[in-house]
Order: C-alpha cells, then sequence, then structure tokens
C-alpha cells in the first residue's frame, strides 16, 4: 500500500471511497452537489436491511422515523435510495420490487411517494425485466468459455456459434437500456427509479453504467474504483455465490460482475480518450475477482464483512431477537486488503500501463453545470408534476404505484412518444447532450468479443500478441484465516515464463511443482484445499 499510496499523492489523484464511513458517504454526496438529499444512518446495525450498507442517501423532507416506514414495502426490505444526482435536477435511484402483500396505510404512502421524488417532479419507474436474467447470464458465459478452447468450432462456423451464446446480445441489451436511462437522466428533470426483484445483480450493473455515460468522475480510474465499491460492494452483490467462490451453490452462479467489465469494455472501444485506464487494467481486475487474499469480493455485504465472514459462537446469556448475531463493535476481525491495493501484486511499471495517457481529465466533477430553471419544461408528461410512468423498450407509459391501483391513471397531454422520436420532434425536443455524456453504439457490428479476455489462452491468440507473456502474479501471498475458505499461498508460477495458462486464474495444490502437462487446466479453477494448514 506504501508505494501504491506515494504514487497518489505524487500525481495528485483522489483516494478510491470505499464507502465504509460516514465520512466518505458525506464526501461523495458533496461532490455530487445534491442540495436535496441527505446521509442517513437508519441502517447502521443492520437492523432495517441486513444486505443495505450502513448509510443511505435519503430526501431531506424525510426523516429516519418516517423512514423506517417504508422499509417493509420493498422486498427483502431494500428501500429506495439516491445512487447519483445530474446537475439539471435529475436523480437516480435504486431499489427492489414492492412488496407484494404491502398495503401502506396512509402517512406510509405520503412517506413512499416523498422517498421515490414523486409528488414534485415526474417519476420514472425503468425494471430490468428486458435485461438477461442471472440464470441466462450464467449459460452464455459457460457458451463462451466453451467455444473459446481450441477446436471448439470450426473457422467457418466460428462467428455464428458466438453469437449463439448469446453473451454478445446480453451486452447490447444491458448497453441500450443504460443509454435509455441516460438520456432521461440528462435530457429532463425527472426521477429515474431502477427496480429489480433483489435490487443486487442487474440493479448494480445498470446503475454503474448510467453513470459512466453520464459522470465524468466515474470514468476516472480511482473514480471507476469508488463506483464499483458503492454500487456492488456496498449494496451487496452476491459475489462469493454469483463467482462460485465457495463451490456450495451452484445454481447461484452468474458472472453479472464479468459483463458488467465487459460492458465497460465495449464503451473503452468506442470512446478511447474518454476513460483514464486501459484494457490492462480492465483485464487485471477481470482476473483479480477470483483471488481470495483480498476482501473486496469474499462478501455479500457490509454486514458480513464486518464480522469477517467467520461463523461467531452464541453466548448462554443473550439471544438476539431478530435471529441473527452481530459481534460487538471492539472485536477483532480479519482484516484483508481491498483490492484496489494494486502495489502489493504489480509492480510500478505494470500499474502504469492501468493509466490511459490519452485520456484528458479535466473537472473530474459532475457533468457540466446545466441551470434547472432552463430545463425544458416536461410537456409530454402531462400538466401534473407528480406523473409515474414506465420505461419499457424505449417507451413511456402511465404505471401508476401498487397503492394507487383503485384510482386511474394520471393523464397525459399526450401518448408518451419513444425516446428516439423525441429528438425528431420539433416541438418538444431533448436539448443537445451535455459536453462529457457518453452515447454509445449498442448495433451488431459495434458490439465485439473482447478478444484479449477470452481468447488469450488460445496458441493463435498468442502468436497475435493478444496474450502478455509474464505471469500475472509471482509473490507470496498470505493466506486466509477463515476455515470455511483454505487457498495455498502461492500462486503456481509455470517454469516456462512464455507459456501463458488456458486459465489464468488457476491455483495449482502444490506451488513448487511442476506439472508434467503444461497445458493442462484444473477443473476447479480456484482450488481450495479440503483441510486447512
Amino acid at each position: 500500500m506504501g508505494d501504491e499510496d506515494e504514487e497518489d499523492e505524487e500525481e495528485g489523484s483522489p483516494p478510491t471511497l470505499l464507502f465504509e464511513t460516514l465520512q466518505d458517504w458525506e464526501r461523495e454526496l458533496q461532490r455530487l452537489g445534491a442540495a436535496g438529499w441527505r446521509v442517513s444512518a437508519v441502517n447502521e446495525r443492520f437492523d432495517m436491511a441486513p444486505s443495505l450498507p450502513r448509510y443511505l442517501w435519503v430526501p431531506n423532507a424525510l426523516l429516519d422515523h418516517d423512514l423506517k416506514r417504508t422499509f417493509a414495502h420493498f422486498q427483502e426490505r431494500r428501500v429506495a435510495r439516491l445512487c447519483w444526482h445530474h446537475p439539471n435536477g435529475s436523480d437516480l435511484l435504486r431499489a427492489a420490487s414492492f412488496h407484494a402483500a404491502s398495503e401502506p396505510g396512509s402517512e406510509d404512502i405520503r412517506c413512499l411517494e416523498v422517498l421515490l421524488g414523486a409528488g414534485c417532479r415526474p417519476c420514472v419507474l425503468a425494471d430490468t425485466a428486458e435485461l438477461p436474467t442471472p440464470q441466462d447470464i450464467q449459460l452464455a458465459h459457460l457458451r463462451l468459455r466453451a467455444l473459446c478452447l481450441p477446436g471448439a468450432a470450426a473457422d467457418e462456423k466460428w462467428l455464428s456459434a458466438l453469437e449463439g451464446t448469446r453473451w454478445l446480445e446480453h451486452v447490447r441489451s444491458c448497453l441500450r437500456k443504460a443509454v435509455e436511462v441516460a438520456s432521461l437522466l440528462a435530457g429532463r428533470r425527472c426521477s429515474v427509479v431502477l427496480q429489480e426483484p433483489s435490487d443486487r445483480d442487474l440493479g448494480c450493473l445498470l446503475a454503474s453504467l448510467v453513470q459512466l455515460l453520464l459522470d465524468p468522475h466515474s470514468r476516472s480510474l480511482h473514480g471507476f474504483q469508488s463506483l464499483i465499491q458503492r454500487e456492488w460492494v456496498a449494496m451487496g452483490h452476491p459475489f462469493p455465490q454469483r463467482l462460485g467462490l465457495h463451490r456450495d451453490s451452484p445454481r447461484e452462479e452468474s458472472p453479472v460482475f464479468l459483463l458488467f467489465l465487459d460492458c465497460t469494455w465495449q464503451l473503452l472501444q468506442q470512446f478511447p480518450a474518454a476513460f483514464g485506464f486501459t484494457e490492462a487494467y480492465l483485464l487485471a481486475l477481470h482476473d483479480s475477482t477470483f483471488l481470495p487474499y483480498c476482501s473486496t469480493f469474499l462478501f455479500s455485504c457490509q454486514r458480513q464483512r464486518g464480522r469477517g465472514g467467520v461463523q461467531q459462537p452464541r453466548t448462554q446469556t443473550y439471544t438476539p431477537v431478530s435471529g441473527r448475531w452481530d459481534p460487538p463493535p471492539g472485536s477483532s476481525v480479519c482484516r484483508l486488503p481491498p483490492i484496489w491495493a494494486w502495489g502489493l501484486r504489480y509492480s510500478r511499471q505494470q500499474r502504469a500501463r492501468f493509466r490511459n495517457p490519452a485520456w484528458d481529465p479535466g473537472p473530474l466533477g459532475t457533468p457540466d453545470d446545466v441551470d434547472p430553471q432552463n430545463t425544458p419544461p416536461n410537456t409530454w408528461l402531462g400538466s401534473s408534476s407528480g406523473a409515474v410512468l414506465a420505461l419499457s423498450k424505449g417507451s413511456l407509459t402511465p404505471q401508476p404505484f401498487p397503492w394507487r391501483s383503485g384510482r386511474p391513471p394520471p393523464r397525459l397531454l399526450r401518448w408518451a412518444p419513444s425516446l428516439e422520436t423525441l429528438i425528431d420532434r420539433g416541438g418538444d425536443p431533448i436539448p443537445a447532450p451535455p459536453r462529457g455524456l457518453l452515447l454509445p453504439c449498442a448495433a451488431g457490428p459495434s458490439v465485439r468479443l473482447w478478444r484479449r479476455c477470452y481468447l488469450r489462452g488460445l496458441p493463435e491468440a498468442q502468436v497475435m500478441g493478444l496474450g502478455d507473456p509474464r505471469p500475472l502474479v509471482s509473490i507470496l501471498i498470505p493466506c486466509t484465516s477463515s476455515p470455511t475458505l483454505h487457498i495455498y499461498p502461492t500462486l503456481y508460477v509455470h517454469p516456462n515464463p512464455t507459456f501463458i495458462h488456458p486459465n489464468p486464474i488457476c491455483v495449482h495444490p502444490n506451488p513448487i511443482c511442476v506439472h508434467p502437462n503444461p497445458k493442462c487446466v484444473h477443473p476447479n479453477p480456484i482450488y481450495a484445499h479440503p483441510t486447512p494448514h
């Protein structure tokens, strides 16, 4: 960490926020300039929502006492909260789906509408029904990995087999949805609520992509790392289950985070000068997701990370009311370095390849200042400022809240047009996109296979220079102290420095063993020994 800190101080770059303290949340909220929002510690003990972080961004007009009324009306109690604020007054929120058995009273309805921004501005509900499910992502990833093995398909049928995996189709659908949401936030003053049944998978992906399109700060190296910490790590993406780190729940495996990295690579290819990091950085991050000695991806939420992932013994004198046990504040917890401590695994010369020399940072704040008073009125949303609409396939349609099911839907001055036709209408156009807004093309030819990631194990790819001949990691690594997961302390380094292992994250069971077959791929990419030291 010392080398990395010295490098950051020399370059004057801001640190990566881990969003584990109140100061980190307040600092980021101040950067966004969201004057109508505050940091709430209502979930500081994780008693309101165990999978949410300690601190949440909520409206100033909503007290914590009233905020507690809203948790029970969302799936897994994952209440709506602010993700990002646009200078024109638009807000991006995330929430789980509304609880099916929810019957809020009049006071609860008032708190819910204040939380969602309804009543003072149009509210757009954007669900993830058009995006692939975690099961679809897992199936497509397995097909893609099988296709990238030598001899998996004939040369003349390889491209059709690639489309048959549907991996690139999933990338396109995620990019299209992110463009739709970003266009709404940049062009109109409204609240967009990203809703997913669990709010722990595709909600993380979509919220991150939208901020990459809108916020230049998120496209810097440290801003990108802070984005992952906030939208993925702090918000409770189940990394151990989705990445298959524990191997005890294969049905829950789904590389949603790897799909996000692929989408980020697509943006990097279309806008190479808009990002402060390079493809080498994305490759290092892709491979580091499976490393067992960093705390970033070892836990499913902040509450589990605070306990260190170790089952604590219960006393006979205290039984928790909620059935959960949390360690006392002064208890010792195993502290592993975060994944962002690149200085522990890469030299200064290797880390220099992570930074994009063609990137023009400019002011790393929010997008260009926009006067909310000059934002065109939302005449396409009707006369009611509290209109509620649903974003589906690029079109906005009336969609009342569940607790308004007995009321007629809000009347519109005219049927809400699609996002594409809004630009062509002479009477009510969307303003020109501000500088810093990225609008990628999600058409077929524009979305390509990430060759350096998926094809680097092929001999043909190595001849073409797609593989890095140097070993990924060649240092001693302290093993974890968790009794449920034991990894050998040294990554296997092949005696031939020019050899590229087909599986870059394979950990050999014997760190000093030279395998007789150098092209052997271990069936378990992260080998866990059955017994600890």
